[in-house]
């Protein structure tokens, strides 16, 4: 099975804004339209998971004794 190219968090988003703007257009014949929703909603899959990966990572600070865990405070709880 040949690999799948990774596509970038801005590409999937671009895709994912064209789907949109498709499906509300509303001249898509039903069957069209599904595939189209199904591939809306793998991309939103990809994007969320880039989004996870991307918190994890903003979650170390690197810091000049190395890394260090980074506390993420409520605004409201820092008033």
């Amino acid at each position: 099975m040949p690999e799948k190219k990774q596509i970038t968090f801005e590409e999937a988003m671009n895709q994912l804004e064209s789907i949109v703007t498709k499906l509300e257009e509303g001249d898509v014949p039903l069957e069209e339209a599904l595939s189209i929703y199904q591939k809306g909603v793998e991309l939103s899959k990809l994007c969320h998971d880039k989004l996870q990966r991307a918190e994890k990572q903003m979650a170390t600070v690197i810091t000049e004794e190395g890394e260090k865990p980074l506390s993420i405070q409520d605004e409201d709880s820092t008033s």
